[in-house]
């Protein structure tokens, strides 16, 4: 794993945003996988920017959602599909045909997660990946205890995740108990994976990620071993024991 440690705010979304784009350039069919989230926003800001100055080809890119909550829809106002987009896929003229989506209205979950899971297999894996740290270690919807092996399921929101949630919209909407969630094996086997971590509040979850047993418990630690992950955090999330680039 590479760590980089930056300033918050601009310098963090500008450094998240070259890395993604210089792994676009480098594969520009790329099956991107991106997190939806506060922490994430300014670095699509910037992706979205690159795209409009001509700075980055996206004609070929294809996006797979990372997670749902369980019987929302596209147009309910807590739907991460369409917080991804407005955000990502349409300003980077990601048409429809490009994305692969978790069905969280379907009669049957599971079989809508299965469907999932076949999509991203045939369409070679994931690429790339965007990947927030819940305070509970969790990443997708992922929570601990999760090992290598959790398949793409529904899965019970923890306390902490429903929290965070509720911050993401307003109005009296109830936060969903239950969510759709890319699995593990499918994100440890991305061939590149950014994590991006920002706050103060995330600087005890991170110490663990970085320095605590690799364990299903935290399951953000799983990534520490692969070569392939990069991970970007501000000063205000930095464990003080932590090196960086």
């Amino acid at each position: 794993m590479e760590l980089i440690r930056t300033q918050p705010g601009e310098e963090f979304a500008r450094t998240g945003a070259s890395l993604i784009a210089q792994w676009l350039r480098d594969r520009p069919d790329a099956l991107l996988v991106p997190a939806i989230g506060r922490t994430p926003t300014g670095i699509y800001s910037h992706l979205v920017d690159l795209h409009r100055a001509s700075m980055l080809d996206t004609r070929r890119l294809r996006v797979a959602q990372l997670d749902e909550y369980l019987g929302v829809g596209v147009e309910d106002p807590r739907s991460l599909i369409g917080w991804l987009l407005r955000d990502l896929c349409d300003p980077l003229g990601v048409e429809p045909e490009g994305t692969i989506r978790l069905d969280a209205t379907a009669d049957d979950p599971s079989k809508s997660c299965r469907a999932y899971e076949d999509a991203v297999k045939e369409a070679g894996g994931i690429d790339i990946a965007i990947l927030g740290l819940g305070r509970n270690g969790h990443i997708g919807f992922n929570e601990p205890p999760s090992g290598p092996d959790a398949r793409t399921r529904v899965v019970d929101l923890s306390l902490s995740s429903r929290r965070t949630s509720r911050g993401y919209w307003t109005g009296s909407l109830p936060v969903p108990s239950h969510a759709l969630t890319a699995g593990m094996d499918l994100l440890l086997g991305a061939r590149r994976t950014l994590v991006v971590v920002s706050g103060a509040d995330k600087k005890a979850i991170l110490r663990r990620t970085l320095h605590g047993p690799q364990s299903p418990d935290v399951p953000a630690s799983l990534l520490r071993s692969n070569p392939g992950v990069t991970l970007l955090a501000d000063e205000q999330a930095w464990p003080d024991t932590s090196t960086s680039r």
